[in-house]
C-alpha cells in the first residue's frame, strides 16, 4: 500500500514526523514524502527535518513564494505528475496550510483518496486563509482524523458521514512527549543570557501583522508588557517584513540591555520547545504553540479573537484574549500576579495519535491487525466517533 504524504510548511513538519515513523514500521505501507517548499529556506524547514529525524522527501517541488491563490495553483501543477506517476492509493495531509488544501484537491480531482490528520478543527471565522483551507479539505477527504472532540463535533454537523471520522488524539503531542527527553539547557540559550525569567513570544497571522494600524497599537502594548518582563520573540519571516515596516529590524542580537522584546531568528523545533519549557508565560497567535503549551502546563494567552482548538481553553492552560491592548495588558498582570490557569487531562493526547492513524489506515485498506504491525498490537486503537 503507496502513501504519499504532503508536507510543505513547519507546522506540517511537526505533525509528520511521528506518523512516517510509525508507517516506515508498517510491512503493509511504502511511504513516500513530498515536500512542497511552501516553507524553503533553513530556519522553517531544514532544521525541523534534522530535529524530527524525518527522513529525505522523494521529492521537493520548489515551489515559489507567492499568494495563497498562486501558491496553491503551482503546488497542485506540480504534484500532479508525481501522482500520476506514482499511483498512490492514499494521500495523506497534515494541518491547514497551502499544501494541505492543494494536496487534497489534487488527489480528489485525480480520484485518489484522501486521509486529512488534524481534521475538523474551526475557528468559525471565514477571513481566516487556513479556516478556508480546512473546511475545503475536510470536506473532500475520505478518511478524518481529528485531534479533539470538537472537531468531532464540527464535522458531523457539517454532514460528514460517521464512519469516516476518527477521534485519534494529537500528533503534535507525539512530537513533543518523544522530543521532551532531547531538550537541553544549551537550547534555550536565547533565554539563558537573560538571567531571569522571561515571557516568550510569536506572532505571524496576516489578520494582524498586515495590519500596520492594529499592529503597531499591539507593538505597544507588548513594550510596555516587556518593561515588566523580557520577551524573548523568534521573528517568523513574514512578520520580520512587517516590523521593518514599523521602523524595528530584527536581529540576532540581545535585544533592549534593560528587558523588553529580545528579537532573534526563528528556532529550531527542539530549541523552541526548550524555550517554551522555562517560559513564564507564552503570547501567541499560533494554533500549535496553544497545544504545545497545555501539554507543558505553561500559561498561554491567545493575541486573537478565537480559536480553532477549544479543547485548550476547557481543558487546557489556554485563554483568549483578543486584540485590544488594555485587555492583553490586564491579562499579562493577572499572570505576574501568580495566577494561571491549570491543564486538566487531555483526551487522547498520550503520545500514540500516529499509531491509531496507522492502525486505521491499515485497517481500512483490508491489511490485517497482525500481518501490518512489525511491534505488537496496540492495547486499545479508535474506533469510528460515536461508536460504541
Amino acid at each position: 500500500m503507496k502513501i504519499l504524504n504532503v508536507v510543505g510548511a513547519r507546522p506540517n513538519f511537526v505533525k509528520i514526523a511521528p506518523l512516517m515513523g510509525e508507517m516506515r514500521k508498517s510491512l503493509k505501507i511504502k511511504p513516500l514524502l513530498v515536500h512542497t517548499g511552501q516553507h524553503y529556506d533553513t530556519e522553517m524547514s531544514d532544521t525541523f527535518f534534522r530535529d524530527l529525524h524525518i527522513p529525505e522527501p522523494n521529492y521537493h517541488l520548489q515551489v515559489t513564494p507567492g499568494s495563497s491563490a498562486s501558491q496553491v495553483s503551482e503546488i497542485m501543477a506540480r504534484l500532479e505528475p508525481v501522482m500520476v506517476a506514482e499511483r498512490p492509493d492514499a494521500v495523506l495531509v497534515v494541518g491547514d496550510v497551502n499544501s494541505t488544501l492543494a494536496g487534497a484537491l489534487t488527489a480528489s480531482k485525480l480520484g485518489v483518496p484522501v486521509a486529512h490528520v488534524e481534521a475538523g478543527l474551526r475557528s468559525f471565522d471565514r477571513r481566516m486563509p487556513e479556516e478556508i483551507n480546512r473546511v475545503v479539505t475536510d470536506a473532500i477527504s475520505d478518511l478524518l482524523f481529528v485531534s479533539e472532540p470538537s472537531g468531532v463535533e464540527n464535522l458531523l454537523r457539517e454532514g460528514r458521514p460517521r464512519k469516516q471520522v476518527f477521534l485519534v488524539g494529537n500528533v503534535m503531542i507525539d512530537t513533543l512527549k518523544r522530543a521532551l527527553g532531547r531538550t537541553g539547557s544549551e537550547a534555550a540559550s536565547p533565554a539563558a543570557r537573560l538571567e531571569s525569567r522571561y515571557a516568550v513570544l510569536t506572532l505571524h497571522r496576516q489578520g494582524l501583522v498586515d495590519d500596520p494600524a492594529l499592529f503597531g497599537r499591539v507593538w505597544s502594548a507588548l513594550e510596555e508588557i516587556g518593561r515588566r518582563i523580557p520577551i524573548v520573540f523568534p521573528v517568523h519571516p513574514r512578520t520580520r517584513l512587517r516590523l521593518r515596516g514599523l521602523g524595528f529590524e530584527p536581529s540576532s542580537g540581545n535585544g533592549h540591555e534593560n528587558g523588553g522584546i529580545h528579537m532573534i531568528p526563528p528556532l529550531g523545533y527542539l530549541e523552541f520547545l526548550s524555550l517554551q519549557k522555562a517560559a513564564a508565560f507564552v503570547m501567541t497567535d499560533s494554533g500549535g504553540v496553544q497545544e504545545e503549551t497545555t501539554a507543558l502546563g505553561v500559561p498561554c494567552l491567545t493575541l486573537r479573537e478565537n480559536t480553532e482548538r477549544p479543547f485548550t481553553v476547557t481543558h487546557g492552560t489556554n485563554k483568549v484574549v483578543g486584540l485590544d491592548p488594555e485587555r492583553i495588558r490586564r491579562e499579562v498582570e493577572w499572570l505576574l500576579s501568580g495566577r494561571s490557569k491549570q491543564a486538566r487531562a487531555t483526551h487522547l493526547w498520550d503520545g500514540r495519535a500516529a499509531e491509531r492513524i496507522v492502525r486505521i489506515l491499515c485497517e481500512h485498506f483490508q491489511a490485517g491487525r497482525e500481518s501490518c504491525w512489525k511491534a505488537p498490537a496496540m492495547s486499545a486503537w479508535a474506533s469510528p466517533a460515536g461508536a460504541s
